[in-house]
């Protein structure tokens, strides 16, 4: 038995077809977002929309016959022999040598919902070494196997139990069996006595029943039941620690936010009983809500340790260690007190690290300086000098819009069991 689902989506398209599509160009869309989500805005950095990709990537295999020669003969040529390759007409939208001029290569224009964006940009994430510390408040429904049910669709038939029931009942019924109708044909070929007519009886009537007993009868068909089950969450909780002095320029306060935003997105979007605390700082530090995170401006001095004092006082308070597993990611520009770098050594080593899943330090820069600079910051050197001592710590450097992804996709990517978290 085939099922072809022709359902059409909204914009009256086979959905099987574009779930297929998808999956056969994934690389291509895949990188076809994260090369869109660059040039957003920070509130449609992961919004549905227009995509392209190279027309070079969609090839399908095709079957060719081997072997033989075919002749064509195509009405109105008066230019072209045998063996000429026919040039491409028009300009084309794709790569070329010179404008009008050789072979182009149009692009594959597909819009995607934001649903399929999300899911395609946030395919391979996940929060590293998170461990199920405490059944949590909200579960999440799994299914397991429940046995099995006279209705259900047809990819769940359980062919053995359907073909052990069908046999049953064919046995109970005393269905004749086709080696006895052989049996039986054989006997009426070689008998020509007066049994002939007896044994031609017998023969219809065992084949009249065979007839009213069908092989398969839809009473045997059994089909494989599941049913939702409640799995324990894991609880987590993510510090989102954002430094928003006057020495931060608006181009490194959108590079902050958009790894922000990433992180905002991808926690909500993938986990239902994650927590997130915003906490921004100047000399100062405030626990705040996601508006003010993101849009309300700031000044100020600088005083890192403010920030993980106020994380570390939450911590205390509301989210036990033993219960939750903790994360955070720390921005900045780097610039801090110098006298608050031993205050700042002392709350990370002593209270922040010991309690934390994963710590992550994203520093961002003006455009154009790299790390090829070299030009090192006071709080970069103070984490440096604390990974050296065998402080875990990831920390990465940002200068450009391009650069976000790549990094946040470093910081987070899905590790296998062996693979540990790279510094």
């Amino acid at each position: 038995m085939h099922i072809i689902d022709r359902r059409l989506n909204p914009n009256n398209k086979s959905l099987e077809n574009r779930q297929r599509f998808l999956r056969r160009a994934k690389t291509l869309i895949q990188g076809a977002v994260k090369k869109s989500s660059e040039s957003r805005d920070i509130k449609d950095v992961l919004e549905g929309g227009e995509i392209s990709i190279p027309l070079e990537g969609m090839h399908e295999p095709r079957l060719h016959r081997e072997g033989g020669r075919r002749d064509l003969v195509l009405p109105g040529n008066k230019k072209f022999v045998e063996g000429d390759i026919i040039p491409r007409s028009g300009n084309g939208g794709g790569k070329a040598s010179e404008p009008g001029q050789g072979d182009s290569e149009d692009a594959f224009r597909f819009v995607l919902s934001r649903d399929e964006f999300v899911d395609l940009f946030l395919d391979d994430l996940e929060l590293p070494d998170l461990a199920k510390r405490k059944r949590a408040e909200t579960e999440n429904e799994g299914l397991r196997r429940a046995g099995y049910a006279t209705s259900g669709s047809p990819p769940n038939i359980s062919i053995a139990r359907t073909t052990r029931l069908a046999t049953a009942r064919r046995v109970a019924l005393r269905r004749p069996r086709s080696d006895t109708i052989a049996q039986l044909e054989a006997a009426l070929a070689e008998c020509h006595d007066t049994r002939r007519g007896d044994l031609l009886a017998a023969l219809e009537a065992l084949k009249s029943k065979q007839r009213r007993i069908p092989f398969i009868d839809p009473i045997d068909i059994r089909y494989r039941r599941f049913e939702t089950t409640p799995k324990p969450l894991a609880q987590a909780v993510m510090f989102c620690l954002m430094d928003v002095p006057g020495s931060m320029s608006e181009h490194m306060k959108d590079l902050a936010k958009r790894f922000y935003m990433l992180l905002y997105v991808f926690l909500t979007r993938r986990y239902r009983h994650v927590e997130i605390v915003f906490i921004r700082h100047t000399d100062r530090a405030e626990e705040v809500d996601e508006v003010t995170f993101f849009h309300h401006p700031a000044s100020g001095g600088t005083l890192v340790s403010s920030a993980l004092d106020a994380m570390h006082r939450i911590v205390r308070t509301r989210y036990r260690p033993a219960d939750w597993n903790i994360y955070a990611a720390q921005a900045s520009d780097g610039d801090n007190s110098h006298s608050d770098a031993d205050v700042t050594g002392r709350l990370l080593t002593g209270l922040i690290l010991p309690v934390t899943q994963f710590f992550a330090y994203l520093e961002v820069g003006e455009s154009g300086v790299g790390e090829a600079g070299e030009s090192k910051s006071s709080l970069w050197t103070l984490y440096q000098s604390l990974r050296s001592e065998g402080a875990s710590l990831s920390m990465r450097k940002v200068c450009n819009r391009s650069e976000i992804f790549p990094v946040f996709h470093e910081l987070f990517h899905r590790r296998n069991n062996r693979e540990k978290a790279a510094p």
